[in-house]
């Protein structure tokens, strides 16, 4: 398929949503690499990670910093928010304190990039969630934060504009087509623009298994690209995260879209 000719005006990177995956063995990974030499191995081919751990747990402070020592000087690093700042809110106040000292060794080697809200889809758009947005602003400073909604309802003209005032990323969701969730406008609210490729795994999303055990045809990922082309004249800096990691097709799609990009 002929590829378009895209013109990009600002900085654009492109990894995927964790990368310590043992199924990635004999498909990214060598069969025999050590569990840990992967992320060495990683940063061989993406200068971008979401680090996906600190949703379940805080990550230890010789865990921030053995990304920091294996990482090159200009690798960039999203965190995504502990559930207990997204999913189960209010539960845990000592959560906040714990997130800001666990990414200190990242902002002090400058590779910190910011904050990845991933909500669910029961936290629809309305006064009380909108002030929590604001509450978090409050809690984190001035890091820079993407806010991943999963329902339809936050997306309206008066949100995005919330956001603006709020300096928050929205990120753009590339998800099924499924009644209720967020279409992948492109909007961009902050100087940063965040893409996020979940898979369209539709016969999954609700019903369990894997919902993103999905690979993008090359046909998909080519309609992206006029997208990723306004998007880096719109915004300073663009990042593309590739979150459908089963068996490695996160890593086969951000390498198919980082040679379209070159």
């Amino acid at each position: 398929m002929e590829r378009s000719v895209i013109t990009l005006a600002m900085d654009v990177h492109i990894g995927t949503s964790g990368y310590s995956f043992k199924d990635w063995k004999g498909v990214f990974y060598p069969a025999t690499l050590p569990d840990r030499q992967m992320l060495s191995h990683y940063c061989q081919y993406f200068d971008t990670l979401e680090l996906n751990v600190s949703y379940y747990r805080i990550p230890s402070p010789r865990t921030m910093e053995n990304i920091v020592k294996t990482t090159p000087e200009d690798f960039h690093v999203w965190v995504k928010a502990h559930q207990d700042m997204t999913h189960h809110r209010g539960k845990n106040p000592d959560i906040f304190p714990q997130f800001l000292e666990c990414i200190r060794p990242l902002q002090d080697q400058g590779k910190f990039q910011g904050v990845l809200l991933q909500f669910p889809f029961s936290f629809k758009g309305n006064r009380e969630n909108s002030l929590y947005l604001k509450q978090l602003r409050e809690q984190l400073g001035d890091l820079n934060l993407a806010v991943e909604f999963r329902h339809e309802s936050w997306i309206t003209p008066e949100v995005l504009e919330f956001l603006r005032s709020l300096n928050m990323t929205y990120c753009i969701p590339d998800e099924p087509d499924l009644p209720g969730l967020v279409p992948p406008d492109p909007y961009v609210t902050s100087h940063i623009a965040y893409v996020q490729f979940h898979g369209r795994n539709k016969q999954h999303w609700w019903r369990g298994g894997d919902r993103y055990n999905y690979e993008y045809s090359e046909e998909e990922l080519t309609e992206w690209l006029p997208k990723i082309g306004n998007l880096s004249k719109t915004a300073q800096i663009v990042f593309l995260l590739f979150n459908n990691c089963h068996l490695g097709q996160a890593v086969r799609n951000a390498l198919w879209i980082q040679q379209a990009l070159s």
